[in-house]
């Protein structure tokens, strides 16, 4: 016969520290994503965060955002609350086939960093032209 410990808040701990972090492994930055004007926008959540501790990367096709909060104790200074994550943080995004990575353009503002890759011309919608008994036709695709 075996005994096994069983804890029933494991999964809830587990699944908590995935979805917040730990102060040893914060939480991945929340992110929007969406399609304007032929370009795929995201807008990345990093308040507090300088342009300087942020690091942008692309490799084959996934984009790896990565980003540090740093400690802004000073010496002599007691912490009396700290409930802001701080550390590293990183996002990978896998970009499709349809996506201009060598023309990814990064702005930061307001503690929101925000990408816009453009949609590769191979991938946009053209018209082709059929030829007809003399007459041309044009079909979208």
């Amino acid at each position: 016969m075996m005994l096994i410990r069983t804890d029933p808040f494991r999964e809830l701990d587990r699944l908590t520290q995935q979805v917040f972090g730990t102060a040893a492994r914060p939480a991945a930055m929340p992110m929007d994503a969406w399609q304007e004007d032929g370009e795929f926008v995201v807008a990345f959540d990093l308040p507090g965060i300088s342009p300087d501790d942020v690091d942008l990367n692309v490799e084959r096709n996934v984009l790896t955002v990565r980003a540090e909060r740093r400690d802004a104790t000073q010496p002599n200074v007691e912490l009396v609350v700290s409930e802001r994550p701080r550390g590293v943080f990183s996002r990978q995004v896998i970009l499709g086939d349809t996506l201009d990575a060598d023309k990814i353009r990064a702005s930061y503002d307001l503690g929101v960093l925000t990408l816009r890759i453009p949609v590769a011309e191979q991938a946009k919608p053209r018209k082709i032209e059929i030829e007809s008994k003399g007459q041309l036709h044009q079909i979208e695709t």
